[in-house]
């Protein structure tokens, strides 16, 4: 079941307006130029003349759904307009043998990691769509620790790897109260696997410290132990950091959009794949719609509101995550929304045991 976003309110809209205004967003999408009345009677059937289609579209510019640059006479549509054409207009197409077949080829290529297969997934919507591709790795919450490994790296410091049952691994580096014998690191990672090995990242957090109690007798091993315990919030935190989290296509062809011409709307492109942190907020908040997911404009934080964003949601055993594209708003909805239900469809196929 897709979920587009919310329903625009357009029931006051009569069927020419609801019509012009299709055509409008349908010819601004294609040509990237304001759609003027002459250009719409060419284009469209209507049966009407051009002075017709521009009332009508004076209309539309009234209620909110078209704007014009002060240097054309031609009509571009709003955000409201693009929320009418998704909720009201919108009918995936269906995807071409060699446009699936790209998606496969991409996904397939390389090592068969969770992390490979959404950077794959993430160039492969970027290439098709001419959007920036974007993917989360699942949260943790509900991942089941299935492993724990301490690396030495330095006299001081080790490297702990959890690996949980979904197949992903977590790796944290720990600083320790000097030079630690290996005997008693090999102690302590026995008493970590068998203390917290089958429970989620939330009952390790919850309970850490009293499922630790008492755990060595070694007054070194207990001095690293209490590490471990003031820190656990930290090491099996439901999400990774920011930038562990978010995956990032190529920039290159969403860059090449018109809408990225100045150097102001390039600099806010490139700053908000800086952002790790903020798109970590904003796609954690649409791991739980499943997809295809739709939002426009303005619906967004300040920083993505001359974005759209369209994702849809994979598995990973019980754990969810997300792939989809960041582009202008004016896209081509019908194709971007089906590209992407297929490759997070295709991302779950793939992480399926």
């Amino acid at each position: 079941m897709m979920d587009l976003r919310r329903r625009s309110d357009d029931d006051s809209l009569s069927s020419r307006e609801r019509s012009v205004l299709e055509a409008v967003v349908r010819t601004y999408v294609e040509t990237a130029e304001p759609a003027g009345s002459r250009t719409l009677a060419r284009r469209y059937n209507f049966g009407v003349s051009p002075a017709t289609i521009r009332n009508t579209m004076a209309d539309l510019e009234d209620e909110g759904y078209l704007t014009h640059p002060h240097t054309s006479a031609g009509r571009v549509p709003t955000d409201l307009a693009y929320r009418f054409f998704v909720d009201r207009v919108v009918r995936p197409e269906s995807l071409t043998v060699a446009e699936r077949g790209l998606i496969e080829r991409e996904l397939g290529t390389g090592e068969s990691t969770l992390e490979r297969i959404l950077l794959n997934a993430t160039r492969a919507l970027g290439m098709l769509v001419n959007e920036l591709g974007v993917g989360s790795v699942p949260q943790l919450d509900t991942a089941r620790m299935e492993q724990i490994d301490l690396i030495r790296v330095s006299s001081s410091k080790v490297l702990m790897v959890v690996t949980v049952h979904s197949g992903i691994v977590r790796t944290v580096y720990v600083d320790l109260p000097g030079d630690v014998p290996a005997d008693v690191l090999e102690g302590l990672q026995r008493v970590l696997n068998e203390r917290l090995a089958g429970l989620t990242f939330l009952e390790i957090r919850s309970s850490f410290g009293e499922r630790l109690r008492d755990a060595v007798e070694d007054p070194v091993a207990q001095d690293i132990l209490n590490i471990f315990v003031e820190s656990s919030d930290e090491f099996f935190a439901p999400v990774p950091a920011a930038q562990d989290q978010v995956v990032l296509g190529q920039t290159s062809a969403i860059a090449a959009q018109p809408e990225f011409s100045t150097n102001e709307r390039l600099r806010d492109l490139i700053a908000l794949t800086e952002q790790k942190d903020l798109l970590a907020r904003v796609l954690g908040t649409r791991v739980t719609r499943g997809g295809p997911y739709v939002t426009i404009g303005g619906e967004h934080v300040p920083e993505l509101a001359g974005f759209t964003l369209v994702t849809s949601g994979y598995r990973l055993g019980g754990l969810r995550g997300i792939v989809g594209v960041i582009g202008p708003t004016r896209m081509p909805y019908e194709k971007v929304i089906a590209i992407v239900d297929y490759t997070s469809s295709l991302v779950t196929r793939m992480l399926e045991p």
